[in-house]
């Protein structure tokens, strides 16, 4: 506050406020903390798009866990599951059901893409969009403990036809499997059916994903359900998500080298143990709809 001070003119001394010294200034609290982290994550951003999408996972897609007491509790893991989708419905699931179900929240490690488009990049990066990149992956997962989920599918997961449901593609060379090892963490597997059927592409249009500059360009069978609309509604398939046996790697983090086939083998254990999951779901499913 200003100390009141006494100037005199002629005889009456009159009050003249004087400006505070510097050290007097208030210091005001930076927003920014304790909300939007060095990620450009905002747990208040992710609070309101757990409060507007929990309708879409307990009403529409109805989603059910299977062993979700296989994610640790605290420490830091690297999730991996198969992907799909024109528009991929599986992430949004499963870091909504892991944050609600277990108070964690989660990082969601994708291309620079998304982190390049105006205002999507900005929304995508304040509910937890991570530029899948070596050295951010570390950082998540060895320095600050978190949960960082990643799809080593990429984009070829869901640009897969319908024909090509559940058959996973190839999981790049391996790199989540090098990570984890560098981080000393385990990679938890999660195998997640219903995504596929809750907006299949019936086929794709590589001259307009080059004119536009996007991966890819889908038409789905929601277009053709629901015209201009269907491009971002889904159908109501039911999701089943079953997290499987953590994977641990008996070697020391912070090595220089990985033994690259060693990181082949525990990448494509892992890929087939998600296929080998989902074709045992698959079989005991009885409807696309109800599960």
């Amino acid at each position: 506050m200003a100390r009141p001070t006494q100037e005199r003119t002629g005889k009456a001394l009159v009050p003249v406020a004087v400006p505070p010294v510097a050290d007097e200034q208030p210091v005001l609290d930076d927003p920014r903390h304790g909300d939007v982290d060095e990620w450009g994550r905002s747990e208040r951003m992710r609070q309101i798009a757990r409060t507007i999408y929990a309708p879409v996972y307990e009403k529409w897609f109805r989603v059910e866990w299977e062993n979700l007491d296989n994610i640790p509790a605290e420490g830091g893991a690297l999730l991996v599951a198969n992907h799909a989708a024109a528009l991929p419905s599986d992430a949004p699931a499963i870091m909504h059901g892991i944050e609600t179900e277990m108070g964690r929240p989660v990082y969601g490690l994708a291309d620079h893409y998304f982190k390049s488009l105006p205002v999507i990049g900005t929304l995508w990066a304040r509910n937890g969009g991570v530029v899948a990149q070596p050295d951010n992956a570390y950082r998540l997962l060895r320095e600050q403990g978190q949960l960082a989920l990643v799809f080593p599918e990429g984009t070829k997961g869901p640009a897969k036809s319908f024909q090509e449901r559940y058959r996973l593609r190839r999981f790049g060379r391996g790199g989540f499997v090098e990570i984890a090892m560098r981080a000393g963490v385990p990679i938890i597997p999660i195998a997640v059916v219903g995504a596929e059927e809750s907006m299949p592409t019936l086929a794709r249009v590589p001259a307009l994903a080059k004119l536009l500059g996007t991966p890819y360009f889908p038409i789905t069978a929601n277009m053709l359900a629901f015209g201009p609309l269907g491009a971002a509604l889904y159908f109501p398939s039911k999701f089943k998500l079953r997290v499987l046996e953590p994977v641990t790697f008996d070697v020391p983090p912070d090595r220089e080298r990985y033994s690259r086939s060693r990181i082949m083998d525990e990448s494509e254990a892992i890929r087939q143990s998600i296929q080998e999951a989902l074709f045992d779901m698959l079989q005991q499913r009885r409807s696309v709809w109800f599960g």
